[in-house]
């Protein structure tokens, strides 16, 4: 798929420039509350809106997905795009937050970049071309065993009936490996996955925004994505990812079986 990616990286780091003047800063009246424990502010739906205008020219014929938005226009060929992964964090100040942006064609991704506006770090994947960070190329450092892996994951806010499984699973995977964190952005989470930087990650109701970007320098970068029956993760159908290097994907598989099924 031939667009501007320089244009692409020329958008998300305008929408992190606008967002960056929020950070921190935000007046108490200028959020409204979306459910128990997610909020969307101003900056969550004006990013979006960046977003859509800036991307939409780029491909012929591309629908979009946001999520703020919903769908738009055609679904084979569409931009996905989370404006503001992380809006907690963002609000309470933590700068663990990250733009979005995938090109997905008949339901595979196919291009995407996450965005991190604190430090202004790009991560990058199309098939085919490998995944750059910062614009360099970035192959994923590789651990031998299962006890070397730091995992990531993030709780089940969504969905308070699987909490029992979470934990269940958690606590398999303190003995699994080095240790668990909790980031509060799903897109950055499965973007240092793919550089190598944790090794393993599992999540419950992921929405394709959160992780449309991320499956494809996953998947460039040799990681394993599977759903809980370890059959190829489905970013539209399936409600739990697991995510790991080759060498740790299937003990985590059977830790996170063993704390949900």
């Amino acid at each position: 798929m031939i667009f501007d990616k320089n244009t692409v990286r020329k958008i998300v780091a305008e929408v992190g420039e606008f967002q960056m003047k929020y950070f921190r800063s935000m007046e108490s009246d200028s959020t409204e509350v979306k459910s128990l424990r997610e909020t969307v502010s101003f900056v969550d739906v004006e990013s979006e809106k960046m977003l859509l205008n800036g991307l939409m020219p780029l491909v012929a014929g591309a629908g979009f997905y946001g999520e703020e938005s919903g769908k738009s226009g055609a679904q084979d060929l569409v931009w996905i795009v989370d404006p503001l992964d992380g809006t907690t964090n963002f609000l309470s100040g933590l700068d663990q937050f990250s733009i979005s942006v995938a090109l997905v064609e008949n339901g595979k991704s196919i291009y995407g970049i996450i965005y991190k506006p604190f430090s202004k770090e790009i991560y990058e994947a199309e098939s085919g071309s490998g995944v750059h960070y910062n614009g360099e190329p970035h192959t994923t450092r590789l651990v031998s065993d299962p006890s070397e892996a730091l995992f990531m994951t993030g709780f089940p806010y969504r969905s308070p009936a699987r909490a029992e499984g979470f934990f269940k699973t958690a606590a398999k995977v303190l003995n699994l490996g080095r240790g668990i964190r909790r980031s509060g952005s799903a897109a950055l989470d499965v973007a240092q996955l793919s550089l190598g930087w944790i090794q393993g990650f599992w999540e419950t109701d992921l929405q394709p925004y959160d992780i449309a970007a991320g499956l494809v320098m996953m998947k460039e970068n040799g990681i394993i994505v599977t759903n809980e029956n370890g059959e190829d993760y489905n970013m539209f159908t399936d409600t739990l990812m697991v995510a790991a290097q080759p060498s740790v994907h299937a003990d985590l598989l059977d830790c996170v079986r063993a704390g949900y099924l």
